[in-house]
C-alpha cells in the first residue's frame, strides 16, 4: 500500500509543477532522499546513550539507523579513530514519503510555538536543510525511554535544479515554511 503523499505527489503536485515549471516531464523535480542524522556530542563515550539515540532514530524514520564512525583521530575533539559520532538513516522510495507525511502533518505541529521552518535552509542546488531541537514531537516516542533529549538535522534532496523549483515542490508536498520573504 503506498502512502498518501506518495499518491498525491503522483496525482496532483506532479502535474502542478508540470504547469509552472514546463520542460520535459522526465525532469519534473521530485524527492529523491531524506537523510535524518543525529551528532552524538558526549554520547560517543557512553555506549548504552548511542544505543538509546540509534534506536530512538529507527524508531522515527522506520528503518535501522547505522552508526557513524569517526575516520580520523581529532585531538581538539577528543575523538580517535574508530569512535561513534554520530547516527544517521537515509529513506527513500515509499518510506520517504511516509516520513514527509508524518514529519509535516504530526510532528512540526505538536512543536512548541512552531512558526514554520526557514525558507534559508536551501543549498543553491535544490535541497533543504534543517534542525529539530528535541525528538519528542514524534508521537513514536516515548518519554520514559528517553535517556537524554537531542536534537537531529534532516536534509531533504530533490531533483529540481534551482531552490525555487525545490521550494514549491517543498511547499506542495505540505512543508510549513515561515510566511514573508525569502
Amino acid at each position: 500500500m503506498a502512502s498518501r503523499l506518495l499518491e498525491r505527489y503522483k496525482s496532483e503536485i506532479k502535474a502542478t509543477l508540470e504547469k509552472e515549471f514546463p520542460k520535459n516531464k522526465t525532469l519534473t523535480a521530485k524527492v529523491d532522499k531524506v537523510v535524518i542524522s543525529v551528532g552524538a556530542g558526549e554520547a560517543m563515550k557512553d555506549s548504552k546513550l548511542m544505543q538509546n539515540i540509534q534506536d530512538t532514530i529507527s524508531l522515527i524514520a522506520g528503518q535501522k539507523a547505522v552508526k557513524v564512525i569517526a575516520k580520523k583521530s581529532v585531538a581538539g575533539f577528543k575523538v580517535r579513530e574508530g569512535y561513534p559520532v554520530g547516527v544517521k538513516v537515509t529513506l527513500r522510495g515509499e518510506q520517504m514519503y511516509a516520513f514527509l507525511d508524518k514529519l509535516c502533518s504530526v510532528a512540526l505541529p505538536r512543536v512548541k510555538d512552531f512558526r514554520g521552518l526557514n525558507k534559508n535552509g536551501f543549498d543553491g542546488y535544490g535541497n533543504f536543510n534543517f534542525g529539530l531541537q528535541e525528538q519528542l514531537m514524534f508521537p513514536e516516542v516515548v518519554y520514559d525511554d528517553i535517556i537524554k533529549t537531542h536534537g537531529m538535522n534532516i536534509s531533504i534532496s530533490t531533483s529540481a535544479d534551482n531552490d525555487a523549483e525545490a521550494f514549491r515542490l517543498l511547499e506542495l508536498v505540505g512543508v510549513p515554511f515561515t510566511k514573508g520573504r525569502v
